[in-house]
C-alpha cells in the first residue's frame, strides 16, 4: 500500500442511511472526558551504537539470512514465494542471498496512518510519533477484590471500558486478557466486537488462525465499510517470529491474509535473550534484525507497500531460576539499537512497555516498569505494546496496574514535549515581577499557567501525612482500586450506528453457527 494512500485526508467514509438519527441522538447524551493525541517528539531518540558497530551487525544479519536462513515450516506458499523471488529453498530452510531483504524492505512504507471508527482517535505510527496500547495477551487476570484468576470477557470488557476512558492511552490494543470462559475458536469473535463497539479509538486483529484474521478484516470491513478498509489501515496486528530464526505457519497465514488485505502488522521476534538468542546484546541485535528483515521482507512479496512495523520485544533471563526478567539494563540497551537499525531502514518501530516480573503492583513493578517505559520514550519506539497493565511477565493483566500504568504515561507525554522556550516559557515577566526574596505564587505569570503548568496524577497521593493518615493511609494499589471502580462507574459507552452494530452481531452469530466449540 503506498503511503500516500494511508493519509487520513485521502479518503473520505461512506455515510450510512441507516441509524444515522439515532447515533447521533446518542452522541449528544455521551459524557465527555479528556484523551489526548498520540505523542509527536520534541525530543532527541537515544542512539547507544556508533556507524562502526551499526554496519557490523547490519552485515553479521545478512549472512545469517545466506548461510543460516530461516525455517518457513509447513508453509508452502511462503516457500514458493522465496524460490520465486531467487531465495534458495532447501525443504523448509530459506536461505536468502545478501542485500535481497533489504532491498525487498524498500516498498514498506515509512509511516502508518491506522483509522479509527472516531477520526478524531486516528493514529499515526512511524517518524517522531509514539502510539500507546495496553497489555496484550494474559490468560490472567488480577485484582484487589477477585485475586489472581484465569480472565474472562467480562474481565476482557473492562478493560476496554478503562482504556477507552484513559487519557493518555491512544489505542485499545488487541487480546488485553484471554476470556477463558468463551471457545478458542469463537472468542476473538466476540474480543473484536469488545473493541469495536465499547471504545472508538483504534484496535488490533486477531492472529491466533488464518481464518480469524479473515474474520477480523470481514468485521472490519461491516464496521467501516468495505471500500475504505480495501484503500486504508484499520488494524494493526502483531505477528511474532518464533525465535530462532522460525516462522510458523499459523503466524505466517495470518500475515499474508493481513498483508494481502492492507493491514499493518508488526513483524516481531520474540526473544528471551540466553534462551531464544544469545547472551551478548550485539549478538541478539543481529538475530533481532535477521527475523525482522525476512518477515518484513516476506510481507512485501504478499503484496509490496503493505503497511509494516519493525518488532523488538528481548527480555533477557535469570541464569538462577530460568525466569525471564524485565526492566534491565542489557533490554534496554538492545531496545536502543534495534531503534537505530529500524530507523535505518526507514520503517516504524515497536518495543517497549510497561513490562514487570512482579507477582503485584509493588515498588519491584514500579522500577522495572519505569525502565521500560522511559527506555521506550527515548528509543524511538513508534507503537508501544503492553504499555500498562502488564504483571507478573506478561502471566497476568492487572486492573490496579492498568491504571497506575496508563496514569504514568502522562509523565512521558511531557517528557517527549521538550523545553518551552516561548515567550511565555522564559518567564522573564514573571522574574522580573518578583525579584529578589519575593515568591512566585501569586505572580501574573503563575496565576496564567498554573492549571497547565505542571503534569498532575489521577491517581496517586500528594496528600499531607496528617490528611492521608485520615483518609485511610491507603497505598498506591489501594488508590488504583478505587480509581478503576471509578472510571468503570463513569463510562458511557461511545455512539454506533445501530445498523453496523447490528450486522456485526448478525456476522458473529452466524459465525458461531458454523462451528462448535474448540479448545484450540
Amino acid at each position: 500500500m503506498p503511503e500516500s494512500t494511508l493519509s487520513p485526508e485521502s479518503n473520505t467514509r461512506p455515510r450510512r442511511a441507516r441509524g444515522g438519527g439515532a447515533a447521533r441522538r446518542a452522541a449528544r447524551s455521551v459524557v465527555s472526558f479528556e484523551s489526548v493525541k498520540y505523542i509527536e517528539r520534541n525530543i532527541p531518540n537515544f542512539e547507544i551504537l556508533n556507524e562502526e558497530a551499526i554496519e557490523i551487525i547490519e552485515a553479521n544479519a545478512e549472512t545469517v539470512l545466506e548461510e543460516i536462513g530461516v525455517s518457513f515450516a509447513d508453509c508452502p506458499e511462503a516457500l514458493a514465494r522465496w524460490k520465486e523471488a531467487g531465495a534458495d529453498v532447501q525443504g523448509d530452510r530459506v536461505r536468502i542471498p545478501r542485500g535481497l531483504a533489504r532491498k525487498l524492505c524498500q516498498t514498506a512504507p515509512s509511516r502508518i496512518i491506522q483509522h479509527a471508527r472516531n477520526p478524531d482517535r486516528t493514529v499515526e505510527i512511524g517518524g517522531k510519533s509514539l502510539v500507546f496500547a495496553p497489555v496484550y495477551g494474559p490468560p490472567f487476570v488480577r485484582d484487589m477484590d477477585g485475586g489472581r484468576r484465569y480472565g474472562t470477557i467480562a474481565d476482557f470488557q473492562k478493560f476496554v471500558k478503562l482504556g477507552y476512558m484513559s487519557k493518555y492511552l491512544h489505542h485499545s490494543g488487541g487480546t488485553v486478557c484471554e476470556p477463558t470462559d468463551v471457545a478458542v475458536n469463537k472468542r476473538h469473535l466476540d474480543m473484536l466486537y469488545a473493541h469495536m463497539t465499547l471504545t472508538d479509538k483504534p484496535y488490533m486483529g486477531s492472529v491466533t488462525a488464518p481464518e480469524r484474521a479473515v474474520d477480523s478484516v470481514e468485521m472490519s470491513k461491516i464496521l467501516f465499510g468495505a471500500d475504505f478498509v480495501d484503500q486504508n489501515a484499520v488494524m494493526i496486528s502483531l505477528i511474532n517470529i518464533n525465535s530462532p530464526l522460525t516462522f510458523d505457519p499459523i503466524m505466517v497465514g495470518a500475515l499474508e491474509v493481513y498483508a494481502a488485505a492492507g493491514q499493518a502488522c508488526i513483524i516481531s521476534p520474540f526473544i528471551v535473550g540466553g534462551a531464544m538468542a544469545p547472551v551478548s546484546v550485539a549478538g541478539t541485535l543481529t538475530q533481532v534484525l535477521a527475523e525482522a528483515l525476512a518477515g518484513i521482507a516476506y510481507s512485501q512479496l504478499i503484496r509490496p507497500g503493505a503497511p509494516v512495523i519493525f518488532g523488538a520485544f528481548v527480555t533477557s533471563i535469570d541464569m538462577g531460576s530460568g525466569a525471564p526478567t524485565f526492566g534491565t539494563p542489557e533490554a534496554s540497551k538492545i531496545l536502543y539499537g534495534a531503534g537505530q537499525l529500524a530507523r535505518r531502514l526507514g520503517l516504524p518501530f515497536r518495543s517497549g512497555g510497561g513490562l514487570c516480573g512482579a507477582k503485584l503492583p509493588d515498588a519491584q513493578a514500579a522500577y522495572e516498569t519505569a525502565n521500560t517505559l522511559n527506555a521506550g520514550l527515548l528509543g524511538g519506539v513508534n507503537f508501544m505494546l503492553h504499555a500498562c497493565g502488564w504483571l507478573e511477565g506478561g502471566l497476568v493483566s492487572s486492573f490496579e496496574k492498568f491504571v497506575l500504568d496508563a496514569d504514568q504515561l502522562g509523565v512521558l507525554h511531557s517528557v517527549a514535549a521538550g523545553v518551552d522556550i516561548s515567550e511565555n516559557g522564559q518567564a522573564m515577566g514573571a522574574i522580573r515581577e518578583v525579584g529578589p526574596g519575593g515568591h512566585f505564587l501569586g505572580c501574573e505569570h503563575t496565576q496564567a499557567n498554573f492549571k497547565d503548568a505542571f503534569w498532575r496524577t489521577d491517581v496517586l497521593d500528594y496528600k499531607p501525612f496528617e490528611q492521608w493518615e485520615e483518609e485511610g493511609s491507603k497505598d498506591a494499589m489501594q488508590l488504583a482500586n478505587a480509581r478503576v471502580k471509578q472510571m468503570l462507574n463513569d463510562y458511557q459507552q461511545p455512539a454506533l450506528d445501530p445498523a453496523i452494530d447490528e450486522a456485526l452481531c448478525e456476522y458473529i452469530a452466524k459465525k458461531k453457527a458454523s462451528m462448535p466449540d474448540s479448545l484450540v
